[in-house]
């Protein structure tokens, strides 16, 4: 397969990337007591958050593989509104809502194609739809389909994969800007430890989303398009049949970054965490003196699917929804939001990204 854009890209990507945070990152977002702190400041991310700027992102953080925190932002933790009463049952906060997490470096894009293929490539890496000979691709429904079958826009592809995307014939030379999708949990943990990172928890994965709003509905504030502009790449219409703009992934970055400088936590593509699936959040262990430390999600024996007691796949929390959320029929592109995957699927909505702790 042909991908060429993950080598000839890094220097550009480099030259591109060096004024945006020479002086620090300031984003009027951000509140001045927020996670976002000063290791952040001087460093050289990319300077994201329109369609021309990413169109000119070759998908490779600057100091690519020199630096261990490469393309990620600091945050310090601290305690937070861990979920939120506003969406589904399965978001309430518990206990008096608050949970703490420690410090962490977090991506400040989704994991890349052009950063999966250099993993593949240092690797030999093999996904697990490569192995299982295919993966669920979404496509827009006939109405037909929606008669015969419900979650009609989905199918299992044979030969798709991280490779191509839609199956045999597609491909992935050029588009290295693009988050990585059809890979499954296990794909996506191979990674990071590949370059010493993890899975976020879904608390931090949540903390990082808010950017420093604490009760606020979205990522950027309580309106979903505040004064016409869209913020993040979600469905336009009326899913799953009609839409205002093709339906796919975005290069990343194309929307403004959240108060904590990172892009696309809302839309674009789910995002895996290190969580099993709960139907509500963890309490606290001692419910009289404390709040929840960085819960790490349901257990294991739990997160299977009652409806489906024959499959024995567990299931992770995915979260921050995807271009296929929609007021219509999934709203789950908040912060708050969250979503049962069973781990070893591959599906075309989902991607990742990684972190690095600095503190327990």
């Amino acid at each position: 397969m042909r991908l060429r854009f993950w080598t000839i890209g890094a220097a550009l990507a480099a030259t591109l990337f060096a004024a945006a945070f020479a002086a620090g990152y300031a984003n009027p977002a951000a509140p001045a007591d927020g996670a976002f702190d000063d290791l952040n400041r001087g460093r050289a991310l990319a300077p994201l958050g329109s369609e021309r700027a990413c169109e000119r992102y070759s998908g490779l953080p600057s100091t690519w593989r020199d630096d261990p925190q490469a393309g990620m932002v600091h945050l310090r933790g601290g305690a937070f509104v861990f979920g939120s009463t506003r969406g589904y049952a399965d978001e309430r906060p518990v206990g008096d809502g608050k949970t703490r997490v420690g410090g962490f470096w977090i991506d400040q894009t989704d994991v890349t194609i052009a950063q999966f293929a250099a993993f593949v490539q240092a690797t030999g890496y093999v996904t697990e739809a490569e192995q299982q000979g295919g993966a669920v691709v979404f496509h827009v429904p006939t109405r037909d389909e929606l008669n015969a079958r419900d979650l009609a826009w989905w199918s299992w592809v044979k030969g798709a994969s991280w490779r191509h995307p839609r199956g045999p014939g597609s491909d992935v030379e050029g588009l290295g800007n693009l988050p990585v999708t059809l890979v499954t949990q296990r794909d996506a943990l191979a990674y990071a430890r590949w370059l010493g990172r993890d899975l976020p928890t879904e608390a931090e994965w949540e903390l990082a989303a808010r950017g420093g709003l604490e009760d606020a509905e979205f990522a950027w504030g309580d309106d979903l398009i505040p004064n016409g502009k869209l913020m993040a790449n979600t469905w336009q219409g009326t899913f799953p049949t009609m839409s205002t703009k093709p339906a796919g992934t975005s290069p990343v970055g194309s929307f403004p970054a959240n108060g904590y400088g990172i892009h696309d936590m809302i839309g674009n593509v789910w995002e895996w965490t290190s969580d099993f699936w709960s139907t509500r959040h963890a309490e606290p262990a001692a419910k009289s003196c404390c709040i929840p430390h960085n819960p790490r999600g349901g257990e294991r024996e739990a997160s299977f699917d009652p409806r489906e007691p024959k499959i024995r796949i567990p299931r992770r929390v995915l979260k921050g929804g995807s271009h296929l959320c929609a007021p219509n029929y999934c709203r789950r592109y908040r912060p708050a939001a969250r979503h049962a995957e069973p781990e070893d699927t591959s599906t075309s909505h989902v991607g990742f990204r990684c972190v690095k702790r600095t503190e327990i």
